[in-house]
């Protein structure tokens, strides 16, 4: 859908999807679930028509090559299915019955939790499918939304409405989704800010800042900026060839889906001394398996600023190499993909592409100090060791500011209910309200 032509169009579509949450607001969130889980399950089969018009369309739009594509909605859509949202929403209420009316608390009240009027989603566009879950989680909550998805996220989002409406015509009144570039909305865009119960966005820092002066100081926002994801592989996942290899598969893996778009994206690893396998060994490792993926899983095409920017950070890594700095470099054809061994522990992002820097420390328990400065913009940290250290280190690691530790195989990931920047997605989109001073002679 392209935005109205007329503010009398962009303020009847808004009154629509208000009217259309009346309905919303009395639907069962057991019957949702199961309505949405139906529409999202399509996705999952190769033959279904949407799902073949998602894979058509998504190599040009995204940038990611068929191959990729088909992995990312297999990846994405796996959330979108009824036992998945099912599991989102008791994540986020321990009774979801609040969803439907007021249960009793506990202490004693009553509690009811509701998700507004009307929601503006802005998508960022850098990852497809993202759009798409965002949408859900408005219907979960019997929120009206609608959704700007960015650029590199228009056909998914669409295609799922269209499958929603294709399911059940009176819930896909209660959402619109609608691409403009950039802040070329018009009239729908100023209107949505200023009337919507709840604005949520997902892009970087400057966008989300120039978001929060353009909406009433009485509206919430849900703000997923700019973050940054690591990995760590500890000296006892390092003693065998075999045990290094699969680590460094599932690591080369994290990095290249989504082409290292995602915020879940390792842009950095560090490997603990020690090992049987040492650091420069671990990397040389990684970069077999990354130029085993280019063959398996290409890439798409790079634009002209990134593949600059990869070249020059080949470039000076090679130069201070040579001076004596211990770094190397490790590449593939053109700007498919980088491995940058520095032995300076020190973290500092890529320039994705598939280029991540792979760091000695002598410790693992010394990575929670090294991404202190980082807190702001920190989310993933896969780390590779044994329960017991990886439980150890999980405390420290939670007070410098990550807030998902998992493995590289799950990093890319995350399921449905994970805690999105350390918050229940479901949880920030409603207001929650309480009916005290029951009286049991009532």
């Amino acid at each position: 859908m392209t935005p109205p032509g007329s503010p009398e169009e962009a303020a009847a579509l808004l009154d629509g999807l208000r009217s259309a949450g009346t309905e919303l607001a009395s639907r069962p969130i057991r019957e949702l679930i199961r309505v949405l889980g139906s529409a999202g399950n399509r996705f999952l089969d190769p033959e279904d028509p949407l799902r073949q018009k998602a894979e058509a369309a998504l190599p040009e739009e995204a940038g990611l090559s068929p191959p990729m594509v088909r992995a990312v909605v297999e990846g994405m859509a796996r959330d979108w299915t009824a036992p998945r949202l099912e599991a989102l929403v008791e994540a986020d209420f321990r009774d979801p019955g609040v969803l439907d009316g007021f249960r009793p608390g506990p202490r004693g009240e009553l509690l009811r939790a509701m998700g507004g009027t009307l929601a503006f989603h802005i998508g960022a566009g850098s990852v497809p499918g993202v759009g798409a879950m965002s949408l859900l989680r408005s219907l979960l909550v019997k929120c009206p939304v609608l959704l700007k998805p960015g650029r590199g996220d228009v056909t998914l989002p669409t295609l799922l409405a269209r499958a929603i409406a294709e399911s059940d015509p009176g819930l896909a009144r209660a959402l619109a989704v609608v691409y403009w570039p950039g802040e070329d909305g018009g009239t729908l865009e100023d209107l949505a800010l200023r009337e919507a119960s709840r604005v949520v966005v997902y892009g970087g820092t400057e966008t989300v800042r120039a978001l929060r002066s353009r909406i009433p100081a009485t509206t919430p926002l849900v703000a997923y900026h700019h973050r940054w994801s690591m990995g760590a592989v500890a000296r006892e996942r390092l003693t065998a060839a075999v045990s290094a290899r699969r680590t460094a598969t599932d690591a080369a893996m994290a990095v290249a889906i989504f082409d290292q778009r995602g915020c879940v994206s390792p842009q950095v690893i560090w490997v603990e001394e020690g090992g049987e396998i040492d650091p420069l060994g671990w990397a040389r490792l990684l970069a077999k398996e990354l130029e085993a993926l280019e063959a398996s899983l290409p890439p798409g095409p790079v634009d002209a600023g990134t593949a600059a920017a990869v070249h020059q950070l080949r470039g000076t890594s090679e130069i201070r190499g040579i001076a004596g700095s211990g770094e190397e470099v490790l590449a593939g054809k053109g700007v498919s993909w980088t491995v940058l061994y520095e032995p300076d522990p020190k973290p500092l992002p890529s320039c994705l592409s598939r280029t991540v820097r792979v760091k000695p420390v002598e410790a693992l328990e010394r990575i929670p100090e090294l991404l202190v400065p980082f807190a702001p913009v920190l989310q993933t940290l896969a780390v590779e060791a044994t329960r017991t250290r990886r439980e150890a280190l999980a405390e420290g690691l939670a007070r410098s500011g990550i807030t998902r530790i998992t493995t590289f195989r799950d990093q890319p990931w995350p399921p449905a209910w994970w805690r999105h920047d350390g918050t229940g997605p479901l949880q920030a989109l409603v207001r929650w309200i309480s009916l005290e001073g029951q009286s049991e002679v009532d």
